[in-house]
C-alpha cells in the first residue's frame, strides 16, 4: 500500500506521547512507594489484535511478557468485553511473571468497534503469602507466595467488582496500599483510553488500524535488515547464578544465540534444571529478558513493539530454571532475569562487539524489611538498590544508575525514613569496586539500614557474591557483593539469600559489586586514571596495580616516566 510517510511519523509519535502519558499518571496517582518511586510499573498499547504496538519508557523486563499475559485474556474475554472494563491477571501460569506483578488490561472502544488495549503493570507492595512483600527468594511453591489471581475482571461498564476487590483486600497486608495502586492503575488506562480516542477521531478507525499494523511491519523489517549484516554462525556464552540459597549450588544460565539470514534463534539448553527456591523465572519472562536484550543490540531508530520479536525464536526447556513446572516458585525470578540479559550481552558481545558493555552489577538488590509500627499497624520497605553499568566499548561504565534491564530509581531515603521505622546511615560509592579496563566499570553501592522498630523480619535476596561482574575484551572482573549484619557491637557475613528476624538496633547493609571493565586495563589514559584517584574512585594502589599508572594519593600528578617503565615491564616478551 502507498502509505504516507508523514501520517505514519505523527502516528507513531502520537503513540509513543500517548503510552508515556500513560506511565506518568501512574506516578501522580499512586499510593505506594514501590510504583511512585522506585517506579517498578510499565504501561503498553497493544492493538485490537492484542499486538505491542508502544510501550513507555518503564521497566523494560515487563513488556516482553505482555504477549502472553495479552493471549490469555483474550482467551478468556474477547467475546466479553465492554468499555469500562479492566481485567486484572497475575498468575505466572496463565501468562503472569510473578504475583506482585499484577497485570491490567482495559480495553478501547471506537464507537462499536474494539481497537484496542492500554495496559499497566505495577509491582504491588504485598499480595499476601507467608512473608511481607511476597517476594522471598526461599518459598518453594506457588501457593506459599500470596494471592494467585487468574485472568478475571476487577472493573465491568465502569463498576468495581466488589467482590474480588473485598478478595484482595483480606488477603494482603497493605490493603490501602494495593488496592490504591489498583485504581491508579484503572486510571492511568483510562487516560490513554481517552488520547486514543482522540488519535482515532482524527484519522478514522480504518486508516488508524493501517498505520498500527504498519508499524509492526516496520519494526520488523528494520530489524531483519539489520540481522542480515551480522556474522553468521553460533554465538554461546554461559554466566551463573551464585546459589537459590537453599542449597542448590552454582546455577548456570547458558545461552545459544544462532544468526541466520534475518533472524535469530535463542536456545537456553544446558542451562540449570527448575531450582526447589523462588528464583525460577516463568517463560513469558525469560522471553520478555531474550527480546529485551536482543533489543539493546539493535539501533536505536527501531520501534519498541511486537514486531522485533517476530524476528526472535526462543527455546526454553520446559522443567528449567527459566521455564518451570506448575508449582515451581518464581517471586524472585527477577534475579535470574538479570542473569539471561547478562548471558544474553556476552553472547551479542561476539556478534557486535562495538554495541556491548561488559557486566553490570548483576541486577538490583531487594531489601525488605516488615513489621509493626507503635500503633500496631504494618510495615512494608521493599527497597531496590540500582548499582553500575558496565565498561563500555566507547566510554567508562556508569554508577549509581538502573541495571540496563531496568528503569528503576533508588528510593528517596527522606521517604523511607519518613514513613517506617528504619534509618538510612551509609548511601555511598564503594572506592575500588569496579573492574579495571581502558574503560573502567561504574562503582558500586553500600547501602545501610538501622533498625528502629522493636522486631524487624528481613528478607535480602542479592547475588554475585560468587561469580563477579565479568569484563569484555580484556577488561577485569569487578568486586563481588557483600551482606553484612552488625548486632551488639559484632558483624557478620550474611548469604546472598536469606530471611531472618532482627532486634531493634540491629545494622544491615548491603555491598554491591561495580560493574566489570572493557578493554585492557594498562590501555586506559593515564590521565583517566589520575582523575579517579583524585574524585576517590580508586585508590593510587588500585591505579598501580590494576592500570600501571602510578600517581601521587590526592591524585594531582601522574609520574609519567615511573608510569610509562611500570607498563613496559608489564609487557611480556615476544
Amino acid at each position: 500500500m502507498n502509505l504516507d510517510p508523514i501520517t505514519f511519523a505523527v502516528i507513531k509519535n502520537a503513540l509513543d506521547s500517548i503510552v508515556d502519558e500513560v506511565a506518568y499518571t501512574v506516578i501522580r496517582t499512586a499510593r505506594s512507594e514501590i510504583v511512585k518511586d522506585v517506579m517498578d510499573y510499565s504501561a503498553a498499547i497493544c492493538d485490537r489484535e492484542g499486538r505491542m504496538i508502544a510501550q513507555a519508557k518503564t521497566i523494560a523486563l515487563h513488556l516482553g511478557a505482555v504477549p502472553e499475559a495479552m493471549q490469555s485474556m483474550l482467551a478468556r474475554y474477547r467475546d466479553d468485553l465492554a468499555p469500562g472494563d479492566a481485567i486484572i491477571v497475575n498468575d505466572p501460569y496463565e501468562g503472569g511473571m510473578h504475583l506482585p506483578d499484577i497485570f491490567m488490561f482495559v480495553p478501547f472502544f471506537h464507537g462499536e468497534s474494539l481497537e484496542g488495549f492500554c495496559v499497566v503493570i505495577c509491582h504491588h507492595t504485598d499480595v499476601g503469602g507467608r512473608v511481607p512483600g511476597s517476594n522471598a527468594s526461599d518459598s518453594t511453591e506457588i501457593f506459599q507466595e500470596g494471592l494467585r489471581i487468574p485472568v478475571v475482571k476487577l472493573y465491568q461498564a465502569g463498576q468495581i467488582n466488589d467482590m474480588l476487590a473485598r478478595i484482595i483486600a483480606i488477603n494482603v497486608r497493605v490493603p490501602d496500599r494495593v488496592l490504591g495502586d489498583l485504581r491508579a492503575q484503572y486510571a492511568a488506562c483510562h487516560v490513554g483510553v481517552k488520547e486514543l480516542g482522540k488519535l482515532f477521531d482524527h484519522h478514522g478507525a480504518p486508516l488508524c488500524r493501517t498505520y498500527l499494523t504498519e508499524l509492526l511491519d516496520y519494526a520488523e523489517r528494520l530489524t531483519r535488515e539489520e540481522i542480515r549484516g551480522w556474522p553468521k554462525g553460533t554465538f554461546t556464552f554461559t554466566d551463573h547464578i551464585d546459589d537459590d540459597g537453599l542449597g542448590s549450588g552454582a546455577i548456570p544460565i547458558k545461552v545459544a544465540i544462532t544468526v541466520h539470514d534475518d533472524r535469530l534463534t535463542v536456545d537456553y539448553t544446558g542451562s540449570a534444571p527448575q531450582v526447589r527456591a523462588a528464583i525460577n523465572s516463568t517463560r513469558s519472562y525469560t522471553n520478555s529478558c531474550t527480546y529485551l536484550s536482543v533489543r539493546c543490540a539493535l539501533k536505536g531508530d527501531v520501534p519498541n513493539n511486537a514486531g522485533v520479536f517476530r524476528c526472535i525464536e526462543v527455546i526454553v526447556p520446559e522443567g528449567s530454571v527459566l521455564n518451570p513446572h506448575m508449582p515451581g516458585a518464581v517471586a524472585a525470578r527477577a534475579l535470574t532475569g538479570y542473569r539471561v540479559f547478562d548471558a544474553m550481552l556476552g553472547a551479542l558481545a561476539q556478534i557486535v562487539p562495538d554495541r556491548i558493555p561488559a557486566a553490570g552489577e548483576g541486577g538490583n538488590t531487594v531489601v525488605c524489611l516488615s513489621g509493626s509500627n507503635p500503633d500496631r499497624t504494618p510495615f512494608i520497605i521493599v527497597d531496590m538498590i540500582c548499582g553500575a553499568w558496565g565498561g563500555r566499548p566507547h566510554a567508562d561504565g556508569i554508577e549509581a544508575i538502573t541495571n540496563a534491564s531496568q528503569n528503576l530509581s533508588n528510593t528517596p531515603i527522606e521517604t523511607m525514613e519518613a514513613q517506617h521505622p528504619v534509618r538510612v546511615e551509609a548511601y555511598e560509592l564503594v572506592a575500588d569496586s569496579c573492574g579495571a579496563g581502558k574503560w573502567r566499570g561504574g562503582l558500586g553501592i553500600r547501602r545501610s539500614y538501622r533498625v528502629l522498630a522493636e522486631d524487624t523480619f528481613l528478607q535480602l535476596r542479592a547475588d554475585r557474591m560468587k561469580f563477579a561482574p565479568y569484563g569484555l575484551a580484556g577488561g577485569d572482573s569487578a568486586t563481588l557483593a557483600q551482606n553484612l549484619l552488625t548486632e551488639n557491637g559484632a558483624t557478620e557475613q550474611l548469604a546472598s539469600k536469606i530471611g531472618r528476624w532482627l532486634k531493634k538496633g540491629a545494622l544491615v547493609t548491603h555491598v554491591q559489586p561495580g560493574g566489570g571493565g572493557f578493554g585492557p586495563p594498562r590501555e586506559r589514559d593515564p590521565e583517566h586514571v589520575r582523575n579517579d584517584v583524585w574524585n576517590g574512585k580508586i585508590s593510587s594502589v588500585f591505579a598501580r596495580d590494576r592500570h600501571g599508572v602510578v600517581v601521587d594519593d590526592g591524585g594531582t600528578a601522574v609520574d609519567l616516566v615511573a608510569t610509562q617503565k611500570l607498563r613496559d615491564a608489564h609487557v611480556a616478551p615476544r
